[in-house]
């Protein structure tokens, strides 16, 4: 009999997390399942004493990873079937899940019991070394702490993300060296993130930038990401970068400094099952 309990220890799925990592297809976004799912619940499925697999979830009750070993006598159908219809106590209410199409498994899963899906945003890998070849060198300064709150007020005004958040998140950048930013006639245009991955994927590395409202469709967003493969390259790492499928300039941006979208990550709605 399988049982779910959840998990207040990350260590302890270290080794299916893992597993997890290496089943997918291509690198998965960093900042969906490093950003968002440290922050999620995470459930245990257990086996008697032996933990077979896990799930997390959102505050917004929406699945954001599911995984079952091949140890596992339970089916992962059964099981995920079960958890989307609410029959488990421990997790409840499920509305959807987040999967792209690196995860074959748990995306063919959220297909089947899905009634509707839709594509949330696009996962690109770096794939053109012309484009590196050919980038006109730009002035990326490393920001420390003396930066933090200029760049938290430039990304506010430029994307209007939650200060509080912003403010934890560029701290975190801050301090391993991942934070870049452009400044132009005194005034900052545009940040830059290369973001490295401490497990799992560690041969890539996220990269990701914001350029000032009045400073778009300017072609700054391509040469900061040119800039960024270069910092990746340098470190021996391979870039991917993603963003929101209604964001078209931010896709132009990421074409043209040499990116290709490979996968996809996709909104699944479970209410009406």
């Amino acid at each position: 009999m399988l049982n779910i309990r959840e998990i207040t220890q990350p260590s302890e799925l270290r080794v299916l997390k893992t597993a997890y990592f290496n089943a997918s297809t291509s690198p998965l976004d960093g900042m969906w399942h490093f950003g968002f799912v440290p922050m999620a619940q995470h459930f245990g499925f257990y086996e008697g004493e032996n933990l077979v697999g896990y799930c997390c979830i959102n505050s917004e009750k929406y699945l954001l990873q599911f995984y079952l070993s091949e140890l596992a006598n339970t089916l992962p159908s059964d099981l995920f079937t079960s958890i989307i219809d609410g029959e488990s106590a421990a997790i409840g209410e499920v509305k959807g899940a987040f999967a792209s199409t690196a995860e074959p498994q748990y995306l063919s899963l959220c297909m089947d019991g899905s009634a509707a899906h839709s594509v949330n945003a696009l996962m690109y890998q770096f794939c053109e070394d012309k484009a590196v070849r050919e980038v006109n060198e730009i002035e990326l300064n490393l920001a420390d702490d003396d930066q933090l709150s200029l760049l938290v007020d430039f990304a506010f005004e430029a994307i209007d993300a939650p200060k509080e958040w912003l403010t934890s998140y560029y701290t975190r950048l801050i301090s391993r060296n991942e934070l870049w930013y452009w400044v132009r006639d005194e005034s900052v245009v545009a940040t830059g993130e290369c973001r490295l991955f401490d497990e799992y994927q560690t041969q890539f590395a996220d990269v990701g930038m914001i350029v000032s409202t009045e400073h778009r469709r300017q072609g700054l967003a391509t040469r900061v990401l040119k800039q960024l493969v270069m910092i990746a390259k340098k470190k021996g790492l391979k870039a991917v970068c993603s963003t929101e499928s209604s964001n078209i300039g931010a896709q132009k941006a990421i074409h043209k400094a040499g990116f290709t979208a490979l996968n996809r990550i996709v909104q699944f709605d479970f209410s009406n099952r």
